[in-house]
């Protein structure tokens, strides 16, 4: 005797099990993995990447031209501090532009190595079996041959030199031939992807571990080395580089050639200079090499490469105070008229022999103004041409206290403007002079133009990775090359024993085609392969192929096929 428990009314049960925490957490990183190596997903990234980069081809940066950001913060006081807080003014250092660029990263990786090892074991496949009716392709063909079957697939063989041929049996005494052609465009396709993430990886790596350096140099035998930061007018080190640890090389430049066309375009610049290497210091050689640097032709020493970015003008002043001791000023103005070189700036000068320091800063002088390489003349000084045919000078002489022991940082081409605010800077003499020409001043002082001196802007840049980059970018091509150029297609054989009751010939061939596009001209190919393996029999008059429209291949599943479409449009 058996008995049924019956739970009582109103009791469902016990509730179905839920997966457990660990195992959902794994299908969410899957899932997320799927989604974010899918080829969609690195189109997104891409496409944002490219839209993320926009600001910073549109807008100043703060890192090449902090000066113009400035600007645009003054023009725009409403906008500006907005774009600003979101870092469009330094778009390739910010935190959201990094993690679009690491995402596009990642997806490209993770696309590309299950993809790869896919396409070794297609390569390593022999090509897919002859489909059961030829005559469904968009390329097909019909004859016969007196030739037995096994010299007919052999002709076939010899033929397709270069494709790569399968042959089989099937009963009945039917052989075919499956034959492909044009695997190089998808290893195209693959070093074309893979080549876009070693390019993005070595400009990671410059990011990181290069820097760029600037320093204005007088073309007058001045001496630069790369020995530090210091060095240097303007340092931007990558991510990883703290400034020490630079490859030490030291430069003077001897002179400094420019030459301009009528219209005051620049015809060429060229500067003179003498170079050491490391390697040359270690050996115990201590003379120096010469090389002309010239504008996109830099100078590679010890991994780095030196650049001549521009040049300009440093007016030379002599100053003799009361007591006969003499000053000499010499320092690069800077230009504000790039069409004339109409350059501005302030050389500023300490009085010799003055211990107390009240006096010393009541006493010291300033020569700010304008210098014309040549000049407009009359009172108000301009430059009408770049060269120096005819250098003259607009100069207010100031005196008192410069600022410089203040402590804060003021710009060498200019005058701290509190200072004069406060009265505590006097301007004490306003002329023109040109070379030879002298100021005398109220108290004796007397300040001579001597001359001018050429100095040039170099920049110094280092990047570990230019190479990696440069091969990169070559295999890009190349493999952007092979996926546009070359075609995929596909050629199949059917040979069959004619019928006894037949007098036409001995076997039966029949022949198909398949291309990915008709816009590659697999048409006619297919015509001329037809035309020697099945040519029409003189009794027949059969045609030796036919072509239409693309079709699908009838022994390839249709997922099979979208997929590989989609495959080959990426």
């Amino acid at each position: 005797m058996t008995s049924t428990l019956q739970a009582p009314p109103g009791d469902a049960g016990p509730p179905p099990s839920r997966p457990g925490r660990t195992r959902q957490a794994l299908a969410l990183a899957r899932n997320t993995w799927r989604g974010l190596t899918s080829m969609r997903t690195a189109l997104i990234l891409l496409f944002l990447l490219a839209v993320a980069s926009l600001p910073g081809a549109l807008l100043p940066q703060r890192t090449p031209s902090p000066n113009a950001v400035d600007d645009y913060l003054t023009r725009n006081p409403t906008l500006g501090p907005i774009l600003d807080d979101l870092g469009f003014f330094d778009v390739f250092a910010t935190p959201w532009f990094a993690a679009i660029y690491l995402l596009l990263f990642i997806s490209l990786i993770g696309c590309l190595v299950p993809r790869s090892f896919e396409h070794v074991r297609g390569l390593r496949a022999e090509p897919v079996s002859v489909p059961r009716n030829l005559a469904r392709l968009p390329h097909h063909a019909r004859s016969t041959s007196d030739d037995d079957p096994d010299t007919v697939v052999e002709t076939a063989r010899r033929r397709l030199r270069g494709w790569k041929v399968a042959v089989r049996s099937e009963p009945g005494g039917v052989r075919t031939l499956s034959a492909e052609k044009g695997a190089l465009r998808e290893v195209g396709n693959l070093v074309f992807h893979l080549s876009l993430v070693a390019l993005l990886g070595g400009i990671a790596v410059g990011k990181l571990l290069g820097y760029e350096g600037q320093v204005i140099v007088m073309a007058d035998g001045s001496e630069f080395c790369n020995s530090g930061i210091y060095a240097y007018d303007s340092f931007r080190p990558g991510l990883q580089v703290d400034g020490t640890g630079l490859d030490p090389f030291c430069m003077i430049v001897d002179d400094f050639r420019a030459t301009f066309r009528p219209d005051g375009q620049p015809d060429s610049f060229d500067a003179r200079v003498r170079y050491q290497d490391t390697d040359a210091v270690e050996r115990g050689d201590t003379t120096w090499q010469s090389h002309d640097l010239a504008v996109n032709d830099p100078l590679r020493v010890d991994g780095e490469r030196v650049y001549l970015l521009g040049h300009g003008y440093a007016p030379r002043f002599t100053v003799m105070f009361p007591n006969g001791e003499q000053r000499v000023g010499l320092i690069q103005w800077r230009p504000v008229d790039q069409a004339t070189l109409l350059s501005e700036g302030a050389t500023k000068i300490d009085p010799p022999g003055v211990t107390d320091e009240a006096e010393r800063r009541r006493s010291q002088l300033a020569i700010t103004g304008l210098f014309a390489p040549t000049s407009s003349g009359g009172g108000l000084v301009t430059s009408v041409f770049p060269a120096l045919n005819d250098p003259e000078v607009a100069v207010d002489v100031l005196r008192g206290d410069l600022g410089l022991d203040s402590g804060r940082a003021q710009s060498i081409f200019e005058v701290d403007s509190t200072m004069v605010e406060q009265g505590r800077l006097q301007r004490v003499a306003r002329e023109n002079i040109k070379p030879g020409g002298e100021i005398a001043l109220d108290d004796g002082t007397r300040i001579r133009f001597d001359g001018v001196e050429n100095w040039v802007s170099l920049q110094v840049s280092h990047d570990p990775a230019q190479t990696a980059v440069l091969l990169a970018a070559i295999a890009l091509l190349g493999g952007l090359t092979l996926s546009l150029t070359v075609r995929r297609r596909r050629f199949w054989v059917r040979v069959s024993p004619a019928a006894p009751s037949t007098t036409e010939g001995r076997t039966v061939v029949s022949l198909g085609g398949l291309a990915r596009t008709d816009r590659a001209g697999y048409g006619e190919e297919f015509g001329r392969l037809a035309a020697e393996l099945a040519p029409p029999h003189p009794d027949t008059g059969e045609d030796a192929g036919e072509t239409g429209r693309e079709r699908p291949d009838p022994d390839v599943p249709a997922d099979e096929q979208d997929e590989q479409e989609d495959h080959d449009g990426r």
